[in-house]
């Protein structure tokens, strides 16, 4: 600061004493960025502080700079780069005829080691101890990132113990990522699926990954794919009043995508034999998103399961079945489930129409 002051007070009596005598001349400069590297592109602006007149500059690619007829003196220096402030400084001296460089990885230790020397032992100690801290997070962060990256490629190649241990060796480090849990979820139902006909094998995966759901949304209660993902678990375990709470729960956190939640309640709901409630989730599904097509198949479908014949032996089927396989061959006339809607419409007398439009049959 002594030295600060030293020059304000020269400059000061320089100016009254000869104020025509300043010093005048070209200036060039490079400035080199945090990184080490030239820092093309910024804008060094620089405003005297006796006469307030004011200097930009832009540097080249290789960082430099140049400017003429600057008088020497104290200026307020504010070097900027994509609209951000990267450097300032309130008293730079500039000379007339000299470099001016910028180092802002120097600056910037500089200024560090300037506000350390003016804290108290007891604010230094804080400051180590939370640079401390941020240094143990970047490097936790960098090992779990790898150990997810080792998960991914095992559940890739189908090795679901080898994903398992790596998801729960990241949660070791730090077990408040719910980032984990729902990972280690996905593992398991992964596992599930490839366990197959291994009823009890498939079952623990289930239970494994309604555990760590739920530990999931403890840590994260407002994420709607954690709540929909433990009703497909939970549906699986043959839970399926706690299933539809879930996909509802879902639903309601994420009106963007009630549509396939609801969907997924009603395949939940038909899997459970309770048909109804299975098709006033697939209405909810289709009004959520009219384009979610398979919702009019499946409700059609369960409505067939419940048809009856009559005295001369024909298909009775429910009202509503004819017109949601029908709606279904209009959104999708090829779809998956095509030839099967198509049969069943026969089956009850239904003309089948061969070609559709969006929106209109023909």
């Amino acid at each position: 600061m002594r030295t600060i002051g030293y020059f304000l007070i020269v400059a000061a009596v320089v100016a009254l004493a000869h104020p025509l005598s300043a010093q005048v001349g070209a200036l060039y400069g490079k400035i080199m960025g945090e990184d080490g590297k030239p820092l093309a592109g910024a804008t060094l602006t620089m405003v005297n502080n006796d006469s307030g007149r004011q200097y930009t500059m832009k540097t080249d690619k290789k960082g430099e700079f140049v400017a003429v007829n600057v008088p020497a003196g104290l200026y307020h220096v504010t070097i900027t780069q994509d609209g951000k402030v990267v450097y300032e400084a309130l008293g730079k001296a500039v000379r007339a005829d000299n470099d001016l460089n910028f180092d802002l990885a120097k600056e910037k230790a500089s200024a560090k080691e300037r506000e350390m020397q003016g804290l108290s032992g007891e604010q230094r100690r804080k400051i180590a101890e939370e640079q401390q801290a941020q240094e143990k997070e970047r490097q936790n962060i960098g090992s779990m990132n790898e150990l997810l990256a080792k998960a991914k490629a095992a559940s890739d190649a189908g090795d679901f113990p080898s994903a398992e241990s790596s998801i729960r060796q990241a949660i070791q480090i730090d077990s408040s990522r719910d980032l984990l849990w729902g990972r280690l979820g996905e593992t398991y139902l992964s596992a599930a699926a490839k366990a197959g006909s291994d009823h009890a094998a498939a079952t623990e995966d289930y239970n494994q990954a309604a555990d760590a759901y739920r530990k999931a949304i403890s840590l994260k209660p407002a994420e709607a794919g954690y709540h929909n993902n433990l009703g497909q678990a939970l549906g699986k375990l043959g839970n399926t009043d706690e299933a539809a709470a879930e996909y509802t729960t879902a639903a309601q956190l994420d009106p963007s995508r009630a549509g396939m939640y609801y969907f997924n309640l009603g395949a939940t709901l038909t899997n459970a034999g309770k048909l109804d409630e299975a098709n006033a989730a697939f209405d909810r599904a289709v009004a959520a998103d009219p384009t979610r097509t398979e919702a009019y198949y499946w409700k059609g479908s369960n409505l067939m399961n419940k048809a009856t014949l009559d005295k001369a032996g024909k298909v009775v089927a429910p009202p509503g079945t004819a017109e949601a396989l029908r709606k279904y061959l209009e959104l999708d006339p090829s779809g998956r489930y095509a030839p099967a809607a198509k049969e069943m419409l026969a089956s009850i007398g239904e003309k089948i129409e061969t070609t559709y439009t969006k929106g209109k049959s023909k």
